[in-house]
């Protein structure tokens, strides 16, 4: 198995999403090479690797020159009301798109090294105060579907020689995009509020330190399978309010229902918003990855401010 200092050419599925385009930053940082895997055409899309989700990759023989591959690409989950149309795309995007892009690797003799492929939270289900990690069993419901068959596609790397690691997301904090900013101009104006009965759990992560995450599974042999990429301290939504309001210096008194979240998001609200969900880092912090803000204040803070 290759070491950390061997990967020099990392490809990005998603790269010009929130994650990817951060993600871009730190691994060009490091000194590495990025290619982006995608269907765009134009300036600064050049040497992009060109790829549908629903067909693979135009040019396997690109990856003969590639280390590692990132797949961040899959149709966003919060992008409108949940219908069975919307519901196949988000499947689909993530489960054909994996699958597709493991057989173009397959279809190459000198294959990356390394998949690190996203998957999320939403794995577990809605559990509760229970704490979860890494061993824990997947719980129920569409996401927690997707999430593992999205997986198990990406396992089929393995097969190929290929050290997979799947990297559960949690919900990501960044001004640029995600929940935070969607959150923001409500809170702003003095509206934000607690959801629902505020203690069902989320699991967060600042973009930041998300993307210090994956770049630290990319680096790192020791790290395959499943890692949860969320802070080591989730809180239930009552006092993640509390600190989105004490970071951006605004009350916090307008609560949202939970039956007229139910009522504006409908199916939604329940999986992503309601749902109680309380993972814990471990793989990252038994591997040796330290976060750098692992409480929501200072990481909203640095978020927000840098």
């Amino acid at each position: 198995m290759a070491n950390s200092s061997e990967i020099q050419t990392v490809a990005i599925s998603g790269a010009s999403g929130l994650v990817g385009t951060a993600l871009t930053s730190v691994f060009r940082a490091e000194g590495k090479s990025v290619l982006a895997i995608s269907r765009r055409e134009g300036a600064g899309y050049q040497d992009a690797i060109r790829w549908d989700p629903a067909s693979g990759l135009t040019n396997p023989a690109r990856l003969e020159s590639v280390d590692a591959v990132v797949h961040l690409a899959g149709e966003n989950i919060a992008g409108g009301r949940w219908n069975s149309k919307l519901k196949g795309k988000i499947r689909n995007s993530r489960v054909e798109g994996t699958r597709n892009l493991v057989k173009s690797i397959a279809a190459v003799e000198k294959r990356p090294q390394v998949l690190v492929s996203a998957s999320a939270t939403g794995f577990y289900g809605d559990r509760g105060a229970a704490e979860l990690d890494e061993a824990s069993a997947a719980g129920t419901g569409y996401l927690s579907e997707v999430c593992q068959e999205w997986e198990a596609e990406a396992d089929a790397a393995t097969e190929l020689g290929l050290r997979v690691v799947k990297v559960r997301i949690g919900v990501v904090l960044s001004p640029q995009g995600g929940a935070l900013a969607k959150m923001m101009l409500p809170f702003k104006l003095g509206m934000g509020g607690v959801v629902g009965p505020g203690t069902q759990y989320w699991s967060w992560i600042g973009l930041h330190d998300l993307t210090r995450a994956i770049a630290f599974c990319v680096n790192n042999d020791a790290v395959q399978g499943v890692v949860n990429a969320v802070s080591p301290t989730p809180l239930t939504n009552k006092e993640f309010t509390k600190g989105v309001g004490k970071a951006l210096s605004r009350p916090t008194i307008f609560p949202l229902p939970a039956f007229m979240a139910k009522l504006v998001l409908g199916e939604m609200a329940e999986a992503l918003l309601l749902a109680s969900t309380r993972v814990l880092p471990k793989a990252l912090q038994k591997n040796g990855f330290e976060f750098e803000h692992p409480e929501l204040v200072d990481c909203l803070k640095h978020e927000l401010h840098g």
